[in-house]
């Protein structure tokens, strides 16, 4: 029985529910009095639920296509303004006892070259990573107790921090790792990580035991209840995903939005970000093996719809797309994405081995090309890390959030870390653009005295201070 309150994956993640949410979009997805209803609905910026949006997704009427793109696009705005947070990441091990047969690292594969990071090696990635200009990061690790047990991730997060070179800093890493327990997440906690990120894959719960044919992810309760131990142990800020490509698109959709209804129903915290990952090659992945590929245009859809129906989180596309796809999305949602990464161990240092990445990236250009191209767009490249070092976490953050008054510390937060980036990073180019958008956006901030404030900051950051936040 489908119960959003319960702790049990399969009452939350309700098979059931999900058909007949599946049935009644299709049955109302020429529907225009429902649809027009839903979309009336999802004007008033607080959301939509599982069945709803299911209907949109389901709708192919070409005019209520063009009010969900443009809705998502206005929804986008004014949550997150024009910023778009850039973030990396960080492969700590490749070693891995899982079987899932869509990833590379599994275990009877072995074309792969299998490392795993020394500290001092993590420091030379750290420091490669910040002479780019990162200030976020987020780590990536297979799943082995013997190899990276979670005495060593912590270890890790120790030494990332630490390192200072020049006025490179990484100041929020989140965390990519397996399912583990309420214990674990409080060390986790208490090591000071920003975002839990977890991707379920599949919510469809026979496809995710065929797919994780082995090992302790083949347990699909213990991984969809991940969250909530998160949670239980303090972790405030946590991040959903699904691989679309390895079951049907709508299934998965639906069931990402009732996890978010989940947690948020259970915690009073949705989640913090929400990725849309598609399957890539890989070596011995193909993702012609998998029949549940989506189109470019199916793609930029759901991304429309997460936004409108979830319109407080952030939304995370990584290198997995093409310049062109990330372009596209941009508009609809996306709030953050990667740049400049490498998908192997050790990446970032040495040249990437053609069998050693977890997938093939799509856009190779480098972070100052990225920055350069956002800002072309209008967007705002914004390195901020402030909320989570505020405590403007969990509960706090989205109660800013959700009434849109968070644009209050994240645009002069934005500018101020992207003059940083300019002053210490950027190519001629791309410095003489930003510091015209910078302009251009200290005019923008309402209030007179914040105005004030960040003119202040901004000059300081010319006089070669740094680290400031709203």
């Amino acid at each position: 029985m489908y119960n959003q309150k319960s702790l049990k994956a399969e009452e939350f993640i309700s098979d059931k529910e999900i058909r007949e949410t599946l049935a009644y979009a299709e049955e109302n997805k020429e529907n225009r009095e429902v649809i027009d209803r839903i979309l009336e609905k999802a004007r008033q910026k607080k959301g939509l639920n599982h069945r709803e949006a299911s209907v949109l997704l389901a709708c192919e009427i070409p005019e209520k296509l063009e009010e969900i793109y443009a809705l998502a696009e206005q929804i986008k705005k004014d949550y997150y303004g024009n910023r778009i947070v850039l973030f990396a990441p960080l492969y700590l091990s490749n070693y891995c006892v899982n079987g899932c047969v869509y990833c590379p690292y599994h275990l009877k594969n072995s074309n792969i070259a299998r490392k795993k990071l020394t500290q001092e090696e993590i420091r030379r990635e750290v420091i490669a990573l910040q002479d780019m200009g990162h200030k976020r990061l987020a780590i990536e690790a297979g799943e082995d107790p013997v190899n990276n047990p979670i005495e060593y991730i912590l270890e890790c997060i120790d030494t990332i921090y630490s390192i200072k070179h020049k006025n490179g800093a990484i100041r929020r890493v989140n965390v990519n790792i397996a399912a583990t327990t309420v214990e674990n997440y409080r060390r986790l906690k208490e090591a000071g990580i920003g975002t839990y990120i977890l991707f379920q894959e599949t919510y469809h719960k026979e496809t995710y035991e065929r797919i994780h044919p082995t090992g302790p992810k083949h347990d699909y309760a213990y991984h969809t209840e991940a969250m909530d131990r998160a949670m239980e142990a303090g972790i405030d800020d946590v991040g959903l995903g699904v691989l679309f490509g390895l079951e049907m698109y709508r299934y998965e959709f639906a069931g990402l939005l009732m996890h978010a209804e989940h947690l948020e129903a259970v915690h009073g915290v949705g989640p913090h970000t929400i990725s849309v990952p598609r399957i890539k090659r890989a070596e011995g992945i193909d993702p012609s093996d998998f029949d549940n590929g989506i189109s470019d245009d199916i793609f930029a859809k759901i991304c429309a719809l997460i936004r409108i129906s979830v319109p407080y989180t952030g939304m995370i596309i990584s290198t997995r797309e093409s310049k062109e796809v990330r372009e596209r999305v941009l508009h609809l949602g996306v709030s953050q994405i990667s740049g400049a990464s490498r998908t192997s161990v050790g990446g970032y240092v040495e040249p990437e081995e053609e069998n050693s990445q977890q997938f093939d990236v799509s856009d190779n250009r480098t972070l100052d090309e990225v920055v350069n191209w956002l800002m072309k767009l209008g967007y705002i490249p914004s390195f901020c890390t402030a909320c989570y070092r505020e405590g403007r976490t969990g509960d706090r953050f989205m109660a800013l959030c959700k009434s849109m008054q968070i644009l209050n510390c994240c645009h002069p937060n934005a500018l101020m870390t992207l003059k940083e980036y300019l002053e210490d990073y950027a190519g001629e180019e791309t410095r003489e653009i930003g510091m015209e958008l910078i302009a251009r956006g200290l005019e923008e901030i309402p209030n007179p005295r914040a105005k004030q404030t960040a003119y202040e900051y901004i000059h300081d950051i010319s006089r070669g201070m740094r680290d400031f936040r709203f």
